[in-house]
């Protein structure tokens, strides 16, 4: 048996958490991103029939994938602070249970709706959409999954807990569509297989955390019986460093969500990747997403997290920008042959982004949880998930608009540098 861990504080609600907790927690976000993973590549190509049978336009139809990707982005805003608040109350097990319960169900709809021939196209885009809201909700477990991590943790090791979650982060980037390419000879090539094993494999992690995931709070806490409300959301952005850090957060995501939204379309035009070749370029990404998680690890022993969160933001400014001019460089000299040249600068930059971000995620969240009164962790940090989530619905769109508005394609780049310049100011402020 694992020895226990200290407690993250001297509370009476805090309970001593063993060590094996922090695994468990691991998989569980690893698997249920694998399951999101899986369905996000598919998800475009099957719903696109679909739309046109309903009669809209090009515009409408990339309009309606916009919306069934950005739908599960809003709920986990809008859940967040409610899943953590609540976690704080009721413990963090019987939340995550739930999550992962709610998973299992939302992606067997998804399986379900993709079913349906295109004359009952309404059918099944309502279903899509359904699954899509379910899957969402059930997916705003983050913040109590990196509560969980705060409850295991002393402060020295909080930054190295939080980056297991940017671990399984990458991890499931990376293989989800690989399982989803894979995977899918196993059904044939049916289409609810893409619904299947993402329900599959989040049930798997639904019953590590019923059978092996032990309580890490202690459920009745006094200071969380006030229900969430947008009072309760503006007090925590009111604490000492954390509005400033949850602002830093929501503008970092802001800024990386517009490079993740444009990155298939500027291959295809840049390099003239198919996609096969964004699939392998996707798969980098998360590849290099984990492995700087996994170097940020011993860097936290040594150095603070508010030095590791100035250093991610340098890194990402450095590669979004170099992004940029790769962008601008093959628009200037399509003509030279240089575009193998920059195909492999395109990967260096590229890569430094990734890792800028892959130490600004579990510094943001040390810092924060550093901050937070230990009776609050699950509402602080289910907070700082739900402005994330606002990022990823916000860069997405205002990133895809500005990659079409000029023949460049840099803009998006040029606009997430400067958002990134904004931050580097406030970082002083989160220390």
């Amino acid at each position: 048996m694992a020895m226990p861990a200290p407690s993250s504080d001297d509370s009476p609600n805090a309970v001593t958490t063993p060590r094996g907790a922090l695994a468990v927690v691991f998989l569980t976000v690893f698997i249920d991103l694998l399951g999101f993973g899986i369905v996000l590549p598919a998800m475009p190509r099957q719903a696109e029939p679909y739309l046109s049978a309903l009669g809209f336009s090009p515009l409408g139809v990339g309009a309606m994938i916009g919306v069934l990707f950005s739908v599960f982005s809003l709920m986990q805003f809008l859940f967040s602070p409610i899943w953590g608040r609540v976690s704080d109350r009721i413990g963090r097990r019987p939340m995550l249970i739930l999550s992962l319960l709610g998973s299992v169900v939302f992606y067997a709809v998804y399986g379900l709706a993709v079913t349906f021939p295109v004359e009952q196209a309404a059918t099944a885009i309502g279903l899509m959409l359904f699954s899509r809201i379910g899957a969402g909700i059930a997916g705003a477990s983050v913040g109590t999954a990196a509560a969980v991590i705060a409850d295991c943790t002393t402060p020295e090791r909080r930054a190295r807990g939080m980056a297991l979650i940017g671990i399984a982060f990458g991890a499931g980037f990376t293989l989800g569509p690989l399982i989803a390419y894979f995977g899918l000879a196993i059904f044939r090539q049916q289409p609810w297989g893409v619904g299947a094993l993402a329900s599959l494999l989040s049930f798997a992690a639904l019953l590590i955390a019923i059978f092996v995931f032990k309580e890490t709070r202690r459920p009745g806490n006094a200071t969380a019986k006030e229900f969430p409300s947008v009072s309760r959301t503006a007090a925590v952005l009111g604490m000492p460093a954390v509005g400033a850090l949850v602002l830093i957060y929501f503008l970092s995501i802001f800024a990386f969500a517009n490079f993740e939204a444009t990155l298939a379309r500027l291959t295809k035009e840049a390099f003239g990747m198919t996609d096969d070749d964004n699939f392998l370029v996707f798969a980098f990404i998360g590849v290099v997403l984990m492995l700087a998680g996994g170097f940020y690890r011993p860097l936290a022993k040594r150095l603070p997290e508010s030095r590791l969160l100035a250093a991610g933001i340098a890194l990402m400014i450095l590669g979004l920008g170099g992004m940029g001019a790769v962008a601008w460089l093959v628009h200037r000299d399509a003509a030279t042959g240089i575009a193998p040249i920059l195909e492999k600068i395109f990967y260096v930059v590229a890569s430094v982004a990734v890792v800028g971000f892959a130490f600004v995620n579990p510094s943001v969240s040390a810092l924060i949880s550093r901050n937070a009164d230990p009776e609050r962790q699950g509402e602080v940090l289910g907070v700082n998930q739900s402005f994330a989530s606002l990022g990823r619905i916000l860069g997405p769109f205002l990133g895809s608009i500005l990659f079409s508005l000029h023949d460049s394609r840099t803009l998006p780049f040029a606009m997430a540098v400067g958002v990134l310049l904004v931050v580097a100011t406030l970082v002083p402020r989160a220390k």
